[in-house]
């Protein structure tokens, strides 16, 4: 029988963030005390650069500085089209440092993609490595790699101290209506994210953090580097160009205590022996669902557990396993001490325990989002009442732990980006004589997902509908599938259907 109380958690509330505040202070503070601590390893298989607190916190406030004197204001946005390198958070909390807003983007845009983005958000200033799509801007700033290179060195300006809530940065996320959508986050989000130092990391000032991901991804932001060096613990960020066979002997080389990663890269990483790993005290995964099997893989081959966070852009992660609190066998864990969550139903009241439904967020976490950019109306559709709706359908335990069961729409999940299937049908619709066409994620042996695309119509070459797809969609979005079928699945009013979608299967 479901147990008789709501599916509702929640503990004492998360201190409130201090005011005045600055994100990009808050994440450097350490540098005050012990600038000569190393904040920063990014490592490689033959050697490793190192940045100390006091040296990355003078590039920071350098950065900021430097694009003051550029002419920008407070609050003026920053374009961030840079590939994986330590110019990315430079450059990022840079911005925020000076009161400016950057927004981070993925250098696999393309020149249509970042195009659209820029026509949104007007940027004032644009930090652009080689060889990445940029956007034409009249009168805008272009910073390459020499200017940023100098920008470091610029007297540094003070921290822009102010409210909390005020806007700190911009990071883009597939929409439902498949137009990719501006998160606007405060500052106080990254002292919301402390939560998820005892409530997922067990993290700790003497911890060495590995981060797998390259500098531009949000996940490696956050988890990889913001946190630990809001702590004073090292962050440890591979090298560009290094692959998942070569991060078990930097692990190792580096004396990482905490690993992260999405499933995709463990998964990668067991396909061979790993080395002894003394150091390392458990695993961080995130992004998308980490398959048991995997997970039993880890632990049987480095004696550590692996803890998985759920979350999404617009709150990080609110519901985890910890090294305190173990997620039960087939749960992602519980709400991070200081969150507030809910399991709701249709009517928006909280289901019993044990019954399905959508897992929602309280409108007062100090982490949530401050709201789409431009797009009042879809902000106010997901928030029912008190309740901000994820779109996760779970089921919560007797005792709290959440069961994840899926999205309740029908986004994608590409290596933990979620992509939106009308995006991606967008972009292909215009290759000559596709005909309809469908995206969907589907599963292409256990544990492994892709995007495929089915489509009606006459034969089409998989490599012109592949290159195709890379002119027009950044790589992550980009089908791997190409599927003809008679016809696409509908209703009898001509819906499509995209539940057979999701279930088709390689030779079935």
């Amino acid at each position: 029988m479901p147990h008789p109380h709501p599916s509702a958690e929640g503990g004492a509330p998360w201190p409130p963030c201090p005011a005045p505040f600055n994100l990009a202070a808050h994440a450097l503070a350490p540098a005050g005390a012990a600038p000569d601590r190393i904040a920063l390893v990014v490592a490689a298989a033959h050697g490793a650069e190192r940045w100390s607190f006091g040296r990355l916190a003078a590039a920071v406030r350098g950065t900021g500085a430097a694009l003051r004197g550029l002419g920008l204001d407070p609050g003026d946005r920053v374009l961030i089209r840079l590939a994986n390198t330590v110019d990315f958070p430079i450059v990022f909390l840079g911005a925020i440092a000076a009161g400016l807003v950057p927004v981070p983007t993925s250098a696999q845009l393309t020149q249509g993609e970042i195009d659209r983005i820029a026509a949104e958000i007007a940027p004032r200033a644009i930090a652009a490595a080689p060889g990445v799509a940029l956007p034409a801007v009249p009168g805008c700033a272009v910073l390459g790699p020499a200017e940023l290179l100098a920008a470091r060195e610029h007297a540094p300006a003070p921290w822009d101290m102010g409210d909390p809530d005020r806007l700190a940065y911009l990071v883009y996320t597939s929409g439902t209506s498949g137009r990719p959508r501006a998160v606007a986050h405060a500052h106080r989000a990254l002292w919301a994210r402390g939560m998820m130092h005892r409530g997922w990391y067990g993290l700790t000032p003497a911890d060495r953090l590995m981060h797998a991901g390259a500098f531009n991804w949000t996940y490696t932001l956050g988890t990889g580097l913001l946190d630990p060096w809001s702590v004073g613990a090292t962050a440890i960020i591979p090298a560009g160009g290094t692959t998942p066979d070569q991060l078990p002997l930097l692990l190792k080389r580096y004396d990482a205590t905490i690993f992260a990663a999405a499933p995709g890269v463990y998964r990668q990483m067991l396909r061979n022996p790993l080395p002894p790993l003394p150091r390392l005290r458990h695993g961080l995964s995130a992004g998308e669902k980490l398959p048991d099997a995997v997970r039993d893989l880890w632990t049987e081959a480095t004696g550590t557990l692996v803890h998985e966070a759920l979350g999404m852009t617009e709150c990080s992660t609110f519901v985890s396993g910890s090294p305190d609190r173990p997620a039960p066998p087939g749960t992602t864990g519980y709400a991070q001490p200081g969150r507030r969550i809910a399991v709701l139903g249709p009517d928006g009241a909280p289901v019993p325990r044990g019954v399905p439904g959508t897992l929602a967020v309280h409108r007062n976490d100090p982490g949530l989002f401050l709201g789409y950019l431009g797009q009042p109306e879809e902000t106010a559709e997901r928030f029912r009442g008190d309740w901000f709706l994820t779109g996760d359908t779970v089921a919560m335990d007797a005792d709290g732990a959440i069961r994840y069961l899926g999205r309740d729409d029908d986004m994608m999940n590409a290596g933990g980006y979620r992509v939106s299937p009308l995006e991606v049908e967008r972009a292909m619709a215009a290759f000559p004589g596709l005909g309809p066409c469908a995206a969907a994620e589907v599963e292409v042996r256990p544990g492994t997902t892709v995007i495929a695309l089915f489509h009606e119509g006459p034969p089409a070459d998989a490599a012109a509908l592949a290159a195709h797809a890379a002119a027009h969609l950044a790589r992550y979005k980009q089908p791997r599938l190409f599927v003809r079928l008679p016809a696409l699945p509908r209703n009898p009013n001509g819906k499509l259907l995209r539940r057979p979608l999701r279930d088709w299967r390689p030779g079935a």
